[in-house]
């Protein structure tokens, strides 16, 4: 196989050079232990600032409310269970959506089996979410909500904004699973009413096994890591200095390229949508069509197995995925697939191209070159695909008697 082509950096995407080569110090000589007060210690210290200044930076936040996790899914507990701990002599009332991330959705579970209450709201066909049904769901119980910003399989984008409204007349909380947005979107936490929101750096091409949550200051929420006095105290743990230096330069170059990045992602993914719905029969797109981030493509094919798909693709040298990379030992269907209305047999079928700055249209010419065979020969394979053919077939001779 002489190329190898990568359509999944919705999953994880590769570390720049730029990222690599200003982490690399903090992995050789510069290997002191931030919480010491020598001169090596005062240099990764020094380190962690600079990347709290420059995630503040691309959030509109004040550096004193970045704080530094180990992955977008423990900034996710944190947000939650902190909230809930914190606030329930208030409340124990949180509410969600359906198409969460697991990290929301089971963080969210745990609570309920801790005596909190959760409304998990529906969305449309499109994966969207109505802001009035958070305003109808608020209880004077109510003490968080959390929405994902945009949905890491469909990638919707939720109007995160007019729903922070609603929490902040209310005096709610609200908390917003940024992963998959940042880096893709241009967020100001202040324009968006949020007071809490996650990040991951190996979304936007920094470094796996770090992340970032913003805590507004003056948010009631108790920490979720005990030990040290790390990040004043807040989260527990040495400090991962090089990931954290990777995160400040990632988000900083993300920030800065972002219009010319979302333009040619744009530019790949309206032609691969448009190829693929004219191209291949019993094919839909799931996600808004115009409400989506800008390097997001995910089909669902009738009469096919996704995972079979997903093989076959990778024979002929294209990574992909048929949802979430978090869920794909799981043998059910997407949670999200079937939230927004689809059958289980056609959730299964699911496909999701999302590309990044190394992808050409050349790749394009190539996907569509093998795709549509493979989805042809999978349905060859399907009896329902054949009984559906023979249906079909039939009504046809049926019309031209007529």
């Amino acid at each position: 196989m002489n190329r190898y082509i990568y359509f999944d950096h919705a999953a994880t995407t590769p570390v720049k050079p730029e990222v690599l080569e200003e982490m690399m110090p903090y992995l050789k000589g510069k290997y002191g232990n931030a919480s010491s007060i020598y001169a090596l210690g005062r240099e990764s210290k020094k380190a962690i600032e600079n990347a709290r200044d420059r995630v503040a930076l691309a959030l509109g936040a004040k550096a004193e409310e970045i704080f530094f996790t180990g992955s977008g899914t423990e900034a996710d507990n944190w947000a939650i269970k902190g909230v809930a701990y914190a606030n329930r002599k208030k409340g124990k009332h949180i509410i969600t959506s359906k198409i969460e991330h697991h990290a929301v959705l089971n963080a969210c579970k745990f609570l309920e089996k801790e005596g909190f209450e959760v409304t998990y709201l529906p969305v449309d066909n499109d994966g969207l979410l109505d802001a009035e049904k958070v305003r109808e769901a608020i209880r004077p119980d109510t003490i968080l909500v959390s929405i994902m910003y945009a949905n890491n399989e469909i990638e919707t984008i939720q109007p995160i904004a007019e729903i922070g409204k609603i929490a902040k007349e209310k005096g709610i909380l609200f908390h917003t699973d940024a992963v998959q947005a940042v880096g893709n979107i241009k967020i100001d936490v202040n324009n968006i009413n949020v007071d809490l929101l996650s990040l991951s750096a190996h979304k936007f091409y920094g470094p796996k096994g770090v992340g970032a949550i913003y805590i507004r200051r003056g948010t009631k929420i108790a920490s979720f890591i005990h030990g040290g006095a790390q990040e004043r105290g807040r989260r527990a743990s040495t400090e991962n200095v090089a990931g954290i230096v990777g995160v400040g330069k990632a988000i900083e170059i993300a920030t800065l390229n972002m219009d010319s990045y979302n333009k040619k992602l744009l530019e790949l993914r309206e032609r691969t949508i448009n190829e693929v719905l004219s191209k291949i029969p019993h094919v839909r797109l799931n996600g808004h069509r115009e409400k989506r981030l800008p390097g997001n493509a995910n089909f669902s094919f009738e009469f096919i197995e996704g995972e079979s798909l997903l093989l076959l693709l990778d024979m002929k040298g294209i990574a992909a995925s048929s949802g979430s990379a978090c869920t794909s030992g799981s043998l059910d269907p997407s949670h999200v697939l079937m939230a927004i209305g689809l059958p289980h047999e056609i959730a299964h079928g699911s496909l999701r191209l999302t590309f990044g700055e190394d992808n050409t249209h050349e790749d394009i010419d190539y996907l569509m070159e093998v795709l549509p065979g493979i989805v042809e020969r999978l349905r060859e394979m399907s009896p329902l695909y054949e009984s559906t053919l023979s249906e079909y077939n039939s009504e046809c001779v049926k019309i031209n008697l007529k």
